[in-house]
């Protein structure tokens, strides 16, 4: 009778563990959230089904402006179903105000319409697809050195024209500077010169999570490369609606943009 209540016990333990959610990341808007639950079979963001291994990995983020109460559901490997509430912190962000941006870059004649609409489909493909890779759950490294010149979610204002938030982080540095994998991943997307970001590169890290490089001056792999943390991918240029030569890193998980800078050690 002891022998068959202490392996009760011993089974409700090792449930109850293998039911604790880990997750990594800032509770807060912008966050890209990294986690692990072995024992789930299935896992919601707000009612939408969210991308599991068979190792329990999974990702998910928070947009700029996102809702302060989130909602987390699994369905465990016994058909069990379990709820978390998460909370996030809300942010300011700042405005910044950016002169002697070429007029052409505020007010696109309308000739090049269509092209804006090409690179947007390019960049959209790059980042909706859903690779098996767990290049994800690296920490991530800075791909670049240089001071940052702008922050993520800062409103822009080009010579007086109020234009959407800004969704990177931006590090400066001369063209021809250095530019690395900040994890591993795939590069999924290489276009030397897009009408507003340049030259632009996508690193694919899996579950949805990529890494956007842009006003590049230089790309040393192509689409298709797969790439270690570290390696040498581009340089920092000057291309596109820019006032001078800088990084802009991006993060997105699928559509929502979010903030590089809550996956590095503060500069």
């Amino acid at each position: 009778m002891l022998r068959y209540f202490l392996i009760c016990i011993l089974c409700f333990s090792l449930n109850v563990f293998a039911n604790d959610i880990q997750l990594k990341g800032e509770m807060t808007q912008g966050s890209l959230i990294r986690g692990v639950l072995p024992a789930a079979s299935q896992i919601w963001l707000n009612g939408k089904e969210v991308k599991i291994s068979d190792e329990g990995h999974f990702a998910f983020g928070f947009g700029r402006d996102a809702e302060l109460t989130q909602e987390l559901r699994w369905l465990d490997k016994q058909g069990v179903t379990h709820n978390k509430t998460l909370n996030l912190t809300q942010r300011t962000y700042v405005e910044q105000k950016i002169e002697g941006v070429a007029s052409k870059y505020v007010s696109p004649p309308k000739e090049v319409l269509a092209r804006i609409k090409k690179d947007n489909q390019q960049i959209g493909k790059a980042r909706n697809n859903s690779d098996d890779r767990l290049d994800f759950i690296q920490d991530f490294i800075w791909p670049a050195e240089g001071p940052i010149s702008g922050v993520y979610g800062s409103r822009r204002v080009f010579n007086g024209v109020p234009k959407r938030p800004h969704f990177g982080v931006d590090v400066a540095g001369p063209t021809g500077t250095p530019v690395h994998a900040p994890a591993d991943g795939i590069v999924t997307l290489w276009v030397p010169d897009m009408y507003y970001s340049g030259g632009t590169m996508i690193i694919d890290h899996g579950f949805g999570v990529t890494s956007t490089f842009i006003h590049l001056s230089k790309g040393h792999t192509k689409a298709g490369t797969k790439v270690k943390q570290g390696d040498l991918v581009a340089e920092i240029g000057a291309t596109g609606r820019v006032t001078g030569p800088h990084l802009d890193w991006r993060i997105n998980w699928f559509n929502e943009r979010l903030d590089p800078a809550l996956l590095v050690p503060k500069r």
